[in-house]
Protein backbone atom coordinates (compact mmCIF):
# COMPACT_ATOMS: atom_id res chain seq x y z
CA UNK A 1 0.00 0.00 0.00
CA UNK A 2 1.01 3.49 -0.76
CA UNK A 3 0.62 5.19 2.35
CA UNK A 4 3.31 7.42 3.11
CA UNK A 5 4.43 10.03 0.13
CA UNK A 6 7.24 12.06 0.13
CA UNK A 7 6.75 15.27 -2.54
CA UNK A 8 10.53 16.20 -3.55
CA UNK A 9 12.44 17.87 -5.63
CA UNK A 10 16.19 18.96 -6.25
CA UNK A 11 15.45 22.28 -6.49
CA UNK A 12 12.89 25.68 -4.55
CA UNK A 13 10.63 26.91 -7.52
CA UNK A 14 9.44 23.78 -9.18
CA UNK A 15 6.01 24.00 -7.41
CA UNK A 16 6.65 21.36 -4.91
CA UNK A 17 4.92 22.62 -1.72
CA UNK A 18 2.20 23.90 -3.74
CA UNK A 19 1.88 20.04 -5.03
CA UNK A 20 2.22 19.02 -1.23
CA UNK A 21 -0.88 21.18 -0.20
CA UNK A 22 -3.29 20.76 -3.85
CA UNK A 23 -2.27 16.79 -3.49
CA UNK A 24 -3.23 16.21 -0.05
CA UNK A 25 -6.33 18.52 -0.32
CA UNK A 26 -7.47 16.68 -3.45
CA UNK A 27 -6.89 13.36 -0.97
CA UNK A 28 -9.45 14.91 1.53
CA UNK A 29 -12.00 16.07 -0.44
CA UNK A 30 -12.11 12.71 -2.00
CA UNK A 31 -12.91 11.16 1.19
CA UNK A 32 -9.35 10.31 2.82
CA UNK A 33 -8.03 11.22 6.42
CA UNK A 34 -4.96 12.97 5.30
CA UNK A 35 -1.84 14.72 7.30
CA UNK A 36 0.65 17.28 5.47
CA UNK A 37 3.66 17.64 6.94
CA UNK A 38 6.11 20.48 6.33
CA UNK A 39 9.62 18.99 6.62
CA UNK A 40 10.85 22.11 4.72
CA UNK A 41 12.60 23.02 8.32
CA UNK A 42 15.29 25.58 6.78
CA UNK A 43 12.54 27.20 4.82
CA UNK A 44 9.24 26.60 6.50
CA UNK A 45 6.11 28.02 4.84
CA UNK A 46 3.11 25.56 4.98
CA UNK A 47 2.23 27.69 8.46
CA UNK A 48 2.09 31.15 6.15
CA UNK A 49 0.51 29.86 3.05
CA UNK A 50 -2.19 28.37 5.12
CA UNK A 51 -2.76 30.88 7.54
CA UNK A 52 -3.33 28.49 10.13
CA UNK A 53 -3.65 28.54 13.75
CA UNK A 54 -0.88 26.82 15.10
CA UNK A 55 -0.80 23.96 17.54
CA UNK A 56 0.16 23.19 20.83
CA UNK A 57 3.71 22.24 19.40
CA UNK A 58 5.47 22.26 16.17
CA UNK A 59 6.64 19.12 14.03
CA UNK A 60 10.11 20.34 15.72
CA UNK A 61 9.31 19.68 18.96
CA UNK A 62 8.10 16.07 18.12
CA UNK A 63 11.32 15.10 16.21
CA UNK A 64 13.35 16.48 19.62
CA UNK A 65 10.74 13.82 21.47
CA UNK A 66 9.35 16.71 23.58
CA UNK A 67 6.03 16.07 22.64
CA UNK A 68 3.68 13.56 20.74
CA UNK A 69 2.22 13.79 17.33
CA UNK A 70 -1.00 14.89 18.01
CA UNK A 71 -0.09 17.62 20.06
CA UNK A 72 1.86 18.86 16.80
CA UNK A 73 -1.66 18.53 14.62
CA UNK A 74 -4.05 21.24 13.50
CA UNK A 75 -6.96 20.35 12.22
CA UNK A 76 -7.77 21.88 8.93
CA UNK A 77 -10.85 20.05 7.37
CA UNK A 78 -13.03 23.23 7.13
CA UNK A 79 -10.91 23.83 4.24
CA UNK A 80 -11.76 21.18 1.73
CA UNK A 81 -15.84 20.07 0.89
CA UNK A 82 -16.75 16.97 1.64
CA UNK A 83 -16.63 13.72 4.13
CA UNK A 84 -12.63 13.44 4.25
CA UNK A 85 -10.56 15.29 6.90
CA UNK A 86 -7.15 17.78 6.45
CA UNK A 87 -4.61 17.89 9.33
CA UNK A 88 -1.30 20.05 8.72
CA UNK A 89 1.68 19.32 11.14
CA UNK A 90 3.69 22.57 10.99
CA UNK A 91 7.57 23.54 11.12
CA UNK A 92 8.25 25.88 13.31
CA UNK A 93 9.15 29.07 11.22
CA UNK A 94 10.88 31.69 14.26
CA UNK A 95 14.61 32.07 13.40
CA UNK A 96 15.86 30.05 16.14
CA UNK A 97 13.90 27.11 15.65
CA UNK A 98 15.41 27.20 12.03
CA UNK A 99 18.90 28.01 13.34
CA UNK A 100 18.46 25.18 15.85
CA UNK A 101 17.31 22.19 13.89
CA UNK A 102 20.08 23.61 10.99
CA UNK A 103 23.17 22.68 13.47
CA UNK A 104 21.57 19.33 14.67
CA UNK A 105 24.21 16.31 13.97
CA UNK A 106 24.04 12.62 12.54
CA UNK A 107 23.00 11.09 15.85
CA UNK A 108 20.13 13.98 16.60
CA UNK A 109 19.03 13.15 12.46
CA UNK A 110 19.03 9.73 13.14
CA UNK A 111 16.79 9.63 15.70
CA UNK A 112 14.42 11.82 14.04
CA UNK A 113 14.22 9.48 11.63
CA UNK A 114 13.18 7.09 14.00
CA UNK A 115 10.28 9.69 14.95
CA UNK A 116 9.13 9.57 11.38
CA UNK A 117 9.44 6.14 11.10
CA UNK A 118 7.15 5.82 14.35
CA UNK A 119 4.40 8.39 12.23
CA UNK A 120 3.48 5.22 10.49
CA UNK A 121 1.85 2.89 13.68
CA UNK A 122 0.84 6.27 15.47
CA UNK A 123 -0.95 8.06 12.97
CA UNK A 124 -2.03 5.37 10.19
CA UNK A 125 -2.97 2.41 12.62
CA UNK A 126 -3.62 3.96 15.98
CA UNK A 127 -5.07 6.96 14.59
CA UNK A 128 -7.05 5.62 11.26
CA UNK A 129 -5.01 8.07 8.65
CA UNK A 130 -5.36 7.14 4.69
CA UNK A 131 -2.05 9.29 4.07
CA UNK A 132 0.46 10.77 5.18
CA UNK A 133 1.73 14.17 3.01
CA UNK A 134 5.59 15.17 3.55
CA UNK A 135 6.40 18.26 1.77
CA UNK A 136 10.18 18.22 2.24
CA UNK A 137 13.32 20.75 1.71
CA UNK A 138 14.40 20.46 -2.22
CA UNK A 139 17.95 19.02 -2.27
CA UNK A 140 20.07 16.15 -0.15
CA UNK A 141 19.33 17.94 3.18
CA UNK A 142 18.93 15.07 5.79
CA UNK A 143 15.51 15.99 6.84
CA UNK A 144 14.96 15.12 3.21
CA UNK A 145 16.39 11.84 3.31
CA UNK A 146 15.00 11.00 6.31
CA UNK A 147 11.17 11.84 4.50
CA UNK A 148 12.11 9.55 1.80
CA UNK A 149 13.45 7.06 3.81
CA UNK A 150 10.42 7.09 5.65
CA UNK A 151 8.01 7.38 2.78
CA UNK A 152 6.56 4.30 0.20
CA UNK A 153 6.79 6.60 -2.80
CA UNK A 154 8.55 9.66 -3.93
CA UNK A 155 6.74 12.78 -5.89
CA UNK A 156 9.21 13.97 -7.65
CA UNK A 157 8.59 17.65 -9.29
CA UNK A 158 10.80 18.85 -11.73
CA UNK A 159 10.82 21.96 -14.52
CA UNK A 160 12.31 22.48 -18.02
CA UNK A 161 14.88 23.97 -16.73
CA UNK A 162 18.89 22.43 -17.92
CA UNK A 163 19.85 22.15 -13.94
CA UNK A 164 16.48 21.17 -12.86
CA UNK A 165 16.63 18.03 -15.34
CA UNK A 166 20.31 17.01 -14.54
CA UNK A 167 19.54 17.30 -10.88
CA UNK A 168 16.74 15.40 -10.66
CA UNK A 169 18.30 12.44 -13.22
CA UNK A 170 21.21 12.37 -10.29
CA UNK A 171 18.83 12.29 -7.79
CA UNK A 172 16.71 9.07 -8.99
CA UNK A 173 19.78 7.42 -9.62
CA UNK A 174 22.21 8.42 -6.49
CA UNK A 175 19.50 9.11 -4.07
CA UNK A 176 15.54 7.08 -4.50
CA UNK A 177 16.97 3.73 -6.33
CA UNK A 178 19.72 3.38 -3.98
CA UNK A 179 16.98 3.56 -1.16
CA UNK A 180 14.78 0.92 -3.76
CA UNK A 181 11.95 3.43 -3.45
CA UNK A 182 9.12 3.90 -5.91
CA UNK A 183 9.09 7.04 -7.49
CA UNK A 184 6.97 9.12 -9.99
CA UNK A 185 7.67 12.39 -11.74
CA UNK A 186 5.45 15.09 -11.87
CA UNK A 187 6.82 17.66 -14.47
CA UNK A 188 5.21 21.18 -13.69
CA UNK A 189 5.26 24.12 -15.81
CA UNK A 190 5.55 22.83 -19.08
CA UNK A 191 5.39 25.18 -21.68
CA UNK A 192 3.65 23.26 -24.42
CA UNK A 193 0.94 24.71 -26.06
CA UNK A 194 -0.81 21.81 -27.44
CA UNK A 195 -0.07 19.47 -24.09
CA UNK A 196 -3.15 17.99 -24.63
CA UNK A 197 -2.82 16.89 -28.40
CA UNK A 198 1.00 16.00 -27.30
CA UNK A 199 0.28 14.43 -24.03
CA UNK A 200 1.69 11.25 -25.36
CA UNK A 201 4.47 12.12 -27.23
CA UNK A 202 5.67 14.22 -24.34
CA UNK A 203 4.95 11.45 -21.43
CA UNK A 204 7.01 9.07 -23.57
CA UNK A 205 10.09 11.36 -24.11
CA UNK A 206 10.32 12.25 -20.53
CA UNK A 207 9.82 8.54 -19.12
CA UNK A 208 12.89 7.78 -21.64
CA UNK A 209 14.87 10.32 -20.45
CA UNK A 210 14.34 10.07 -16.76
CA UNK A 211 13.37 6.31 -16.65
CA UNK A 212 10.98 6.89 -13.83
CA UNK A 213 7.07 6.49 -14.34
CA UNK A 214 5.12 10.11 -15.37
CA UNK A 215 3.48 11.11 -12.19
CA UNK A 216 1.81 14.30 -13.53
CA UNK A 217 2.27 16.64 -16.13
CA UNK A 218 1.23 20.16 -15.28
CA UNK A 219 0.90 22.84 -18.16
CA UNK A 220 1.90 26.56 -16.94
CA UNK A 221 -0.72 28.03 -15.77
CA UNK A 222 -0.25 31.82 -15.05
CA UNK A 223 -3.34 31.70 -12.78
CA UNK A 224 -1.98 29.05 -10.67
CA UNK A 225 1.36 30.95 -10.32
CA UNK A 226 -0.40 34.19 -9.74
CA UNK A 227 -1.83 32.30 -6.78
CA UNK A 228 1.71 31.87 -4.95
CA UNK A 229 0.46 28.64 -3.14
CA UNK A 230 -2.20 30.62 -1.33
CA UNK A 231 -5.16 28.65 -3.00
CA UNK A 232 -6.52 25.19 -2.28
CA UNK A 233 -7.87 24.64 -5.70
CA UNK A 234 -9.25 21.31 -4.49
CA UNK A 235 -11.68 23.70 -2.73
CA UNK A 236 -11.45 27.48 -4.32
CA UNK A 237 -11.08 26.20 -7.64
CA UNK A 238 -12.88 22.47 -8.35
CA UNK A 239 -13.46 23.41 -12.04
CA UNK A 240 -10.12 24.36 -12.90
CA UNK A 241 -7.32 21.98 -15.06
CA UNK A 242 -5.18 22.12 -12.73
CA UNK A 243 -7.60 20.85 -10.15
CA UNK A 244 -8.93 17.48 -12.66
CA UNK A 245 -5.08 17.19 -12.71
CA UNK A 246 -4.46 16.49 -8.99
CA UNK A 247 -7.62 14.44 -8.83
CA UNK A 248 -5.69 11.80 -11.76
CA UNK A 249 -2.71 11.97 -9.27
CA UNK A 250 -4.93 11.32 -6.34
CA UNK A 251 -6.47 8.19 -8.20
CA UNK A 252 -3.53 6.96 -8.91
CA UNK A 253 -2.28 7.10 -5.61
CA UNK A 254 -5.85 5.65 -3.88
CA UNK A 255 -5.67 2.84 -6.57
CA UNK A 256 -1.93 2.42 -6.06
CA UNK A 257 -1.26 2.62 -9.96
CA UNK A 258 2.28 4.58 -9.09
CA UNK A 259 4.32 2.38 -11.06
Amino acid sequence: MTEVIAVHSYKGGTGKTLMSINLAATLAKNGKKVCLFDLDFRAPSLFALLKAKPAECWLNDYLNNNCEIDKAIVDLSDRVPGQGRLYACFANPATDAIRDISSKDRKWEMRALGRLLALRESLLRDKGFDYLIFDTSPGLQYSSINAIVASDFVAVTTTGDRSDIDGTKRMITELYNLFEKKTGLIFNKILEPSLTAKKKEIETKINTEYQVPMFGLIPCYCDVLRAGGTLIFAQDKPDHPFTKILFEMAKKIENNDIT
